[in-house]
């Protein structure tokens, strides 16, 4: 990372997915991974968006569609204890799909099994082209 600062190391044009919500069981409790919760998902994508703005060519930009997908059959097919591990396999995701790019990703439990806490809990993770 060149900056102190990850977005600037991350630098250019970006895409942003938000809000995207999915059920998965992912959590400490068993309950939590045999009935599982609502997560929700935002996902930022650095690619240079110049050449299909000038162009209008889709395959000069990224299918984001791809990403909603490929995060909806992680959710789907993931169990286990942490939002650490949960992140790290849609990261994972992505990046076959792309290739290594800048990434962020935060992920939120909707609402976790704490007494007393009507909040979201999240990770935010990146990864860094080369």
């Amino acid at each position: 990372m060149n900056s102190s600062n990850p977005r600037e190391a991350a630098g250019g044009d970006a895409i942003h997915v938000e809000g995207l919500k999915v059920w998965a069981r992912v959590g400490v409790l068993p309950e939590e991974r045999s009935l599982g919760q609502w997560f929700v998902v935002d996902l930022t994508l650095w690619v240079d968006l110049a050449p299909a703005g000038r162009s209008d060519d889709l395959s000069l930009t990224v299918d984001y569609g791809q990403a909603v997908a490929a995060i909806q059959t992680c959710a789907r097919q993931v169990v286990c204890h942490t939002l650490e591990r949960f992140s790290e396999q849609i990261l994972d995701q992505v990046e076959e799909i792309y290739g290594p790019r800048p990434i962020r990703l935060v992920l939120r439990k909707c609402h976790p099994p704490i007494p007393g806490f009507d909040g979201s809990i999240s990770v935010e993770r990146w990864r860094f082209a080369g």
